[in-house]
Order: structure tokens, then C-alpha cells, then sequence
């Protein structure tokens, strides 16, 4: 009986061993055959399950940015008493991947997103990846906004321009801790400091740092 192959797993094993290359070398650095050899299949293997390495690449991105989006919202129902507060410092602590464990996840999250700049088909596993977690971080804000009485003498706030900003705000973070512009730590301030100012405009309780 001919041996039955989890090509799922296979891509994703694949998938890894193109993110170690992408981070020893960048995503133009990576070949197929160097893939096959890091992910100990053989090439024939590593074509039956993509078709270029344009299409592994691709994978490849989706795979990571699928791994962020699940951790954050791993990490959001790991305790569904806290806070809205509580929750938001902690999906935000995780999209800004300031620990050191998560150096190297960091490290080739912008390699794709600088290969991007020059090829277009990249774009869209990243927009896909942002998309998901703007729209986790706008979910928490709104159900935060909800939770506090309405002051007719301020302006509204939108959840979702606040759920941008904050996106923007920790991915730009991992850059600057990457080139070493800032510490872990000092991210993480900058981090907090954004989120405490976030709920004095919203009018509820601070939030602890993440931890």
C-alpha cells in the first residue's frame, strides 16, 4: 500500500525551513533546492508542493503572519475575565514582538515585509496578516468603548482609527528594537504610554503593563 504523505504538514515544514533561510539570507537569498535541503525533503518534494518559489514565499508569509495573528488571539482568550484593557496591552505586546524569543520571528517578519517593497504578490499575505489584527484590536476597543457611559462633552473615539494607530505604532516598534534604536524595555514603555493615554481618552482604568 503506497505510503500516504500530510502534504499540509509538509508545506508547513517547508514554510520553516524557508524562514530560517529568509533570516540567514533574506527572501531573495532562498532557493528551492537550499529549501529542500534545510527542510530534509528532497527538491522533488519541495516541487510537488509549490509550483515556483514565488508561490513558497508566499506560503511562507501567510505561514508566519498566520502564527502572530493566532498567539495574539491565543494570548487575548488565555483569560477571558480580564479586562479590555488587560487584553489590548497583551495582543499589542505580542504584534510588536519585543521579547527575545520572538527576535528571530521579528527579524523575518520584516525581511518579507522589506522584499515586499520590490514584489508585488508578497503584498498581499502581509495585508491579509495586518488586516486580521486591526480588526482583533478594533473588536477590543469597541467592546471597551461600550463598557464606559457616554460623555456628551467629548468626541468620540474610533475604534477603528485607534486600532490603526496602535498597529502602526508596535509594528513600528519591532524595527526599532531590531536596529537597536531601542531596548525591548524602552518599547515596551513607549508601548504602555500609548495605551494608558488611550484610555484617559476613553475614560476607563489603566491598564497594567504586559507581562
Amino acid at each position: 500500500m503506497p505510503k500516504q504523505v500530510d502534504y499540509e504538514s509538509r508545506r508547513r515544514r517547508i514554510a520553516e525551513a524557508v524562514c530560517l533561510l529568509a533570516d540567514e539570507h533574506g527572501p531573495e537569498g532562498v532557493s528551492m533546492r537550499d529549501v529542500a535541503a534545510r527542510a530534509q525533503v528532497s527538491l522533488g518534494a519541495v516541487q510537488r508542493c509549490f509550483r515556483s518559489k514565488e508561490e513558497m514565499l508566499l506560503f511562507a508569509v501567510d505561514h508566519v503572519g498566520g502564527r502572530i495573528t493566532q498567539r495574539v488571539r491565543n494570548r487575548v482568550a488565555a483569560s477571558p475575565a480580564q479586562s479590555a484593557a488587560t487584553a489590548l496591552g497583551h495582543a499589542a505586546d505580542e504584534i510588536a514582538l519585543l521579547r527575545e524569543e520572538h527576535r528571530a520571528e521579528a527579524r523575518i517578519w520584516l525581511a518579507f515585509v522589506a522584499q515586499a517593497a520590490v514584489s508585488e504578490p508578497l503584498t498581499g499575505p502581509l495585508r491579509t496578516s495586518y488586516a486580521a489584527l486591526q480588526d482583533l484590536l478594533t473588536r477590543l476597543i469597541a467592546e471597551a468603548t461600550e463598557s464606559v457611559p457616554a460623555d456628551e462633552d467629548a468626541a468620540p473615539l474610533d475604534p477603528q482609527r485607534e486600532a490603526r494607530a496602535l498597529l502602526a505604532l508596535a509594528d513600528g516598534l519591532t524595527t526599532h528594537v531590531l536596529v537597536g534604536h531601542l531596548t525591548a524595555e524602552g518599547a515596551e514603555e513607549v508601548l504602555h504610554a500609548h495605551l494608558v493615554g488611550l484610555w484617559e481618552r476613553l475614560g476607563t482604568a489603566r491598564p497594567g503593563k504586559a507581562v
